[in-house]
């Protein structure tokens, strides 16, 4: 799948060098079906041109067939003609089956002979009005995703900027000053979308050739959206949809111009279809990207080569070597991949669950995670490598179910946060996990010296915390057992306030437990 997004953005950035340097409008067209088929990766591409008695062929790539060559659709028939009478996208995976386009003989005897089955169409557009149809087909039945379908549009879109662009050129003057303003627009806007530009490098560079500045907008009023890629004017500020296909990804707004010539509201125009382009390519890489991060972070999860994984990490810009906290979420996997694109790291969905790995020496950032999220959140780390970030999440995952059982919703802790509660309420508890992190550096002591700092705590609490009592049953002298104590509460910290205490105790009779 990554390769594909790869080959479909090599594809794309392409057509858009080749479509820049052209003025010649049949060169234009053949360079457009060829890069179709390249980027659907499809047998047979072509493109018809309308004229008033409907769309005739003009140009293909892949086809063997003359009868096919030359058809031509009345307006209305044949998949094509519906296209172009409609101005909408229309996808079939078996035409001849097809029962929603208008079949005659002639066109079908010309798809019999071509061999197609499945074939997408989409609309050439110059402000409303469908200047051709351009389609993408296959010999053996296949389904066009939405993704494909929205791409084709896009590609569509800038075929026919690049299409109107070079009429222009052969019809106008060269020294026409408005001419010149829609040649500079088009190489300026062609630069951004060959360095992968952003929608407000767009804006910026329109604003300059307009003389006035130029907003990304997210929201669009419904006039513009109906307006359908026209700019119209809305309380003496231009307004364009950004489309890509039927898709509305957003606008851009003109303001300081309430009058434009025709020539500036193309160039206006145009630069919306320039940013569909663009958000949609980001879109592309995104997704691409999410994905590869996605089966990432589930090969670690099952303990896959960790070599190989610390690899793959670094062809997605994620150190494995460094410290990460991995974090087990019941929020939703688009805003957790969203929030890895910000802040990286990887993010993948586990059962019902969301699974982060964010870079980070600090369990601090679950909080954070959380409030973005909108959800609860188990944390665990920091942590380094694909074997410990493996481990780390299984303990996330105990300390997000002891977090739902408490009913601790839309918060973030760790199993030490929630001390003995986490290995009561947390599936597969680590006992000796818990015993160490309380009593730790008292065992150690013990185990080192031939003590019996462990042995001494457990007469204190069998006899109430009373040292007369706990001196008579150890044998020892009251001053001897103060020591001992002092000597627990120099390796432990203040561990006879009333929370520790609990979780001495408990830990004191978690280990007789174990024997």
């Amino acid at each position: 799948m990554t390769r594909r997004r790869e080959a479909e953005l090599a594809a794309l950035f392409e057509t858009a060098s080749e479509l820049a340097g052209m003025r010649d409008p049949d060169a234009v067209l053949r360079s457009i079906v060829r890069r179709a088929r390249t980027l659907l990766g499809t047998d047979v591409s072509y493109l018809s041109m309308n004229d008033p008695a409907g769309t005739y062929m003009r140009v293909t790539d892949g086809s063997f067939s003359p009868l096919f060559q030359k058809v031509r659709l009345g307006l209305g028939e044949g998949l094509g003609g519906l296209v172009a009478q409609t101005a909408r996208p229309y996808a079939t995976s078996d035409y001849f089956a097809d029962a929603r386009f208008n079949h005659t003989n002639p066109i079908d005897s010309a798809v019999h002979d071509e061999g197609l089955v499945a074939i997408l169409g989409v609309p050439l557009k110059l402000d409303s009005k469908v200047i051709g149809v351009l389609y993408a087909a296959d010999r053996t039945s296949r389904e066009f995703p939405a993704e494909e379908v929205a791409l084709l549009q896009s590609l569509a879109d800038h075929a026919a900027i690049a299409i109107d662009t070079a009429s222009l050129f052969a019809t106008i003057q060269s020294h026409n000053e408005a001419m010149k303003r829609a040649e500079e627009a088009h190489d300026r806007l062609t630069d951004l979308v060959l360095r992968g530009g952003s929608s407000a490098e767009v804006a910026a560079a329109v604003g300059e050739l307009l003389g006035g500045p130029v907003e990304v907008l997210e929201s669009v009023p419904s006039l513009a959206v109906r307006a359908n890629g026209r700019a119209v004017v809305l309380d003496g500020v231009w307004v364009c949809a950004v489309l890509a296909g039927s898709e509305l990804l957003g606008g851009l707004a003109l303001s300081g111009r309430p009058d434009l010539s025709d020539a500036d509201r193309r160039v206006f125009e145009r630069s919306a279809a320039v940013t569909a382009l663009l958000l949609l390519l980001r879109r592309t890489v995104a997704e691409a990207e999410n994905k590869v991060r996605g089966e990432l972070i589930t090969d670690i999860l099952d303990g896959r080569d960790p070599a190989g994984l610390v690899a793959r990490g670094r062809r997605v810009g994620v150190e494995l070597g460094e410290p990460h906290v991995v974090l087990v979420a019941d929020g939703n996997l688009s805003g957790a991949t969203h929030y890895v694109s910000v802040y990286g790291g990887l993010a993948g969905s586990r059962g019902r669950d969301v699974v982060l790995a964010l870079p980070s020496t600090s369990t601090d950032v679950a909080r954070e995670v959380a409030k973005a999220l909108d959800a609860t959140v188990g944390a665990c780390g920091p942590v380094t490598g694909p074997v410990a970030i493996a481990a780390a999440y299984e303990e996330a995952r105990r300390c997000l179910k002891a977090l739902r059982q408490l009913g601790r919703e839309k918060e973030a802790a760790t199993l030490d946060d929630l001390g003995f509660v986490g290995v009561l309420l947390g599936d597969r508890a680590d006992v000796s996990g818990y015993v160490r992190s309380v009593l730790g550096p008292v065992l150690d002591y013990d185990a080192e010296r031939g003590t019996e700092l462990v042995h001494t705590l457990e007469v204190y609490f069998r006899c109430g915390a009373n040292l007369s009592r706990a001196k008579a049953e150890l044998h020892l002298h009251v001053n001897t057992v103060t020591q001992r104590l002092d000597r627990v509460s120099s390796l432990l910290g203040d561990w006879q306030s009333p929370e520790r205490v609990l979780e001495v105790q408990l830990a004191l009779r978690l280990l007789r437990l174990q024997g």
